[in-house]
């Protein structure tokens, strides 16, 4: 049996260090939270019957009584229809501008001017968007659909380009033998064969608006359903109404995916 000669050392790399080190700090600051949490006067047992009834009330015993159920169904259209008009929007600037973020469709240096552009706008969160666009239009409708758009088309960039990139290069190269120019090689070839991650991305990004939209509701005065939750948790405290609010809520993302799902099926089998 022989035995090797040396052994491999994996050299050192600062982002492995500065993961390692994060994990530790956050680690050490847990433990002394716990370590230094005050609770003299907070019965555990207490506390922990206290949350399974509220969580009784909420889920079990869930009724409405500040609003009627048509309200309720208008409350949630108007998120739906945040989330929709957020998502149209920042998809159709997506789809624009994700043919120059990718490189087998644009140059080098136009990818990385729009790629640099978009990371810097994923970069903030759509919440400080909404509020640095509240600043000019205040708060309300107008800045949630403004901020949640931008956001929503810096992600979609991202996601479009790379789904374009994974086009056989190949495919390309053989339109161009054919005389076949940009716009043509990118209606023939490149979205055909992108359309299902297209839609899925697109869906994706609308599942995301939907619940940001619940949050823009009570922070941004945006109205909606998450209006509605921040009164019946914050201002007159109904876990029961709340409980409504939430299978709504449920109800209406499980009957989405369902839709999305089936949508790609059919998308696939044509």
């Amino acid at each position: 049996m022989q035995t090797p000669s040396h052994i491999n050392i994996r050299p050192f790399q600062w982002s492995n260090f500065f993961l390692q080190l994060t994990i530790i700090i956050l680690v050490l600051l847990t433990t002394l939270s716990f370590a230094t949490f005050e609770n003299r006067d907070i019965v555990f047992v207490d506390a922990f019957r206290d949350m399974l009834d509220n969580f009784r009330l909420l889920l079990l015993e869930a009724r409405l009584k500040n609003v009627t159920f048509i309200d309720l169904l208008l409350q949630l259209l108007v998120t739906i229809s945040l989330g929709l008009l957020t998502t149209l929007f920042g998809a159709l600037i997506a789809l624009v501008l994700s043919l120059f973020a990718a490189q087998n469709l644009s140059p080098r240096w136009i990818t990385n001017v729009v790629k640099s552009l978009t990371a810097l706008v994923r970069a903030i969160p759509t919440v400080l968007w909404v509020l640095i666009f509240a600043i000019s239009a205040g708060l309300g409708s107008v800045a949630a659909v403004i901020g949640m758009t931008f956001h929503s088309a810096g992600y979609l960039i991202k996601a479009y380009a790379e789904s374009f990139e994974e086009l056989d290069k190949g495919t390309i190269e053989a339109l161009q033998a054919s005389g076949a120019n940009w716009w043509q090689i990118v209606c023939q070839a490149v979205l055909p064969s992108s359309a299902t991650a297209i839609l899925s991305w697109t869906f994706l990004r609308f599942e995301i608006n939907f619940s940001t939209a619940i949050a823009m509701g009570a922070a941004a005065g945006a109205g909606g359903i998450g209006y509605d939750m921040f009164m019946a948790s914050g201002f007159y405290l109904d876990l029961r109404e709340l409980g409504i609010y939430t299978y709504a809520i449920v109800i209406f993302a499980i009957l989405l995916e369902a839709a999305a799902t089936r949508y790609k099926e059919s998308l696939k089998g044509k």
